[in-house]
């Protein structure tokens, strides 16, 4: 029979809403499941990762539970008389009603063997009572109207992405399933043209040493300002989403969206950034940016603007972009200028901290690569060798932790402002992309060539096989005269000089044709 709640010490009455309605509880199933904990010696141990003392909405049953998980942290036996031992000792047992409502608890339950059922029921009320108390404190704070909008939007996300991610949890699952999956990737992978299993970047060095890279990854790519960064993102970008058609998603939170597509212009064009801004063009540079624009035109690139991102706002709009467009892969630009909006830190190193662990949880959960560009700090500078090692990560060690490949870009060439090494290689353009750290694969370094005037990275073997072969034929250096004016200005490109034109050229129209969709940037 179940014991007179109104008389016991310490109750409480059932709390209404301000509409008058009830908040979901079931306080009998609460006590059948402490009752059930004191009775099985090994209850507790199926329902301690489904339950909190919190979710019991009886603050009497609440305390009884608490008690419970002491012991069981403890590695105590859990029955009646050690329960009320222990809420003897935390002061607590006349609060809720003394050993005869222990012994009445026990009284009710016959067997445990539905104690983990029971249990999710109370876990699925005290879901919705959060739900219930977060939209009641959202409708207050909208109606005070002294309270801006858009922090209110962004504290509603955070709290929300809180309680999920609280909520979220994964069933253990047998191995044979995933050996199935294993071995059909493995098949996948070699029935494929390329010989990956995973994304392929256009960098065949890189390629080899990772295979590509792979689903529910997140991939932090790290360097000292200058060293390139954006650039190697967005040649890659190029690369997979205009080369291979794979559906890439860029979150630029450093540079606007126009800033970004005029890179892309210059990086697929051959010009040089400059003349792009400034619209200086040759009538034979214009044309060769509108034939190769038109290859641009209709990728399956997207591209994201919004400053100061926030860990929520990427979650809502990544799962959009893998629903609706399909993409393979998202790319943030960077990492340090994200935030947890809604959340409270201590210290801005745990608001990383909890940036990288959640980019983390949404790689694993969209199933796809996730590369995110971070800053280093200032540690490189001040050491003899200049490349960048795990400890120069800038702001928290959880991204070491968290990331499953740390890649540092390095360009030799930056540092000691010559042509050769000190095995007098040629180091011109070259650039070091060093794989730190690879939890599923090898560790090195892939040699690439950056083309600073293109803010291109190219593959190393291929931009200097080019350069040789030019040079053989024509010479180091030769001079192209404008057909428009004889008095042209000459420019370099890529160790060439190439005669400019004159001013007051006519733009031609680059808008795509008749029947062509426009850019989706």
């Amino acid at each position: 029979m179940a014991p007179n709640n109104n008389k016991r010490p310490g109750f409480e009455p059932i709390r209404q809403d301000s509409t008058g309605k009830l908040p979901p509880r079931d306080t009998d199933i609460e006590e059948v499941v402490l009752g059930a904990l004191m009775l099985e010696k090994d209850a507790y141990m199926n329902v301690c990762d489904i339950l909190t003392p919190d979710a019991f909405y009886d603050p009497v049953n609440a305390k009884i539970y608490n008690a419970i998980c002491t012991l069981g942290f403890n590695q105590r036996p859990i029955d009646m008389m050690t329960v009320t031992e222990q809420l003897r000792k935390d002061g607590e047992l006349e609060k809720v009603g003394g050993a005869v409502h222990i012994t009445e608890l026990t009284a009710r339950v016959y067997s445990a063997a539905n104690v983990e059922f029971h249990a999710k029921i109370i876990a699925q009320k005290f879901l919705a009572r959060r739900l219930i108390n977060f939209a009641s404190q959202i409708e207050a704070d909208a109606f005070d109207e002294t309270n801006d909008v858009d922090d209110l939007l962004q504290a509603a996300e955070g709290k929300l992405f809180e309680i999920s991610q609280t909520h979220l949890k994964r069933e253990v699952t047998q191995i044979d399933p995933v050996i199935n999956l294993a071995i059909e990737q493995i098949q996948t992978a070699a029935n494929a043209q390329s010989g990956l299993s995973g994304l392929q970047t256009g960098y065949h060095a890189l390629d080899k040493m990772t295979s590509g890279w792979q689903n529910s990854d997140l991939i932090i790519i790290a360097a000292r300002p200058a060293m390139g960064k954006t650039a190697f993102v967005l040649s890659m970008a190029k690369n997979m989403s205009v080369d291979y058609s794979i559906p890439i998603a860029i979150f630029t939170l450093e540079m606007a969206n126009v800033q970004l597509v005029k890179r892309l212009l210059s990086n697929v064009a051959d010009l040089e950034g400059e003349k792009i801004k400034a619209g200086n063009l040759t009538p034979e540079e214009w044309d060769r940016l509108n034939t190769r624009l038109r290859g641009v035109f209709s990728a399956p690139l997207y591209l994201d603007e919004t400053p100061g991102l926030s860990i929520t706002e990427l979650r809502t709009k990544a799962r959009r972009l893998v629903r609706e467009h399909g993409v393979k892969m998202i790319m943030i630009d960077y990492l340090q200028l994200m935030n947890a909006t809604g959340m409270k830190f201590g210290s801005r190193e745990q608001e990383v901290s909890t940036i990288s662990r959640s980019l983390k949880a949404l790689a694993k959960e969209l199933n796809i690569p996730i590369i995110a560009l971070s800053q280093l700090n200032r540690s490189t500078e001040t050491r003899e060798d200049k490349r960048p090692v795990l400890s120069d990560l800038r702001e928290s060690g959880a991204i070491e932790q968290d990331a499953d490949m740390v890649c540092f870009i390095h360009r030799p060439e930056y540092y000691t402002r010559s042509a050769t090494d000190e095995n007098n290689n040629d180091i011109r353009g070259k650039a070091e992309l060093i794989i730190a750290k690879h939890r599923s694969g090898a560790v090195g370094t892939v040699d690439l060539r950056f083309v600073s005037k293109f803010a291109r990275f190219e593959n190393w073997e291929e931009g200097y096989q080019m350069v040789q072969d030019a040079i053989s034929q024509v010479g180091p250096t030769r001079k192209l005269e404008s057909r428009m004016n004889k008095e042209s200005a000459s420019e370099e490109v890529g160790g060439f000089t190439f005669a400019s034109s004159g001013p007051d050229i006519p733009m031609p129209d680059i808008m795509p044709g008749p029947g062509e969709s426009p850019v989706p940037f």
